[in-house]
């Protein structure tokens, strides 16, 4: 399940979140507004994730190796 990646962008501005949410944006790499990183697929990822999913947008990301293949 590692070897997957998921997109997360940032699409709400964390300023009127509580604190606790705000360091888990700076956690999961993002820091400006529409800003996105790709991080693998773990519990750990999607648990960050589901703590401020009012703020973020989730996809997966397809390798571009596989459509070429």
């Amino acid at each position: 399940m590692a070897d997957k990646l998921i997109r997360i962008k940032l699409t709400k501005s964390p300023i009127g979140a509580n604190p606790a949410q705000r360091r888990t944006v700076e956690a999961l790499g993002l820091r400006k507004m529409q800003s996105e990183v790709e991080l693998p697929d773990t519990p750990q990822t999607r648990g960050a994730v589901n703590k401020v999913r009012h703020l973020v947008t989730v996809a997966d990301v397809v390798d571009e190796q596989e459509e070429i293949l």
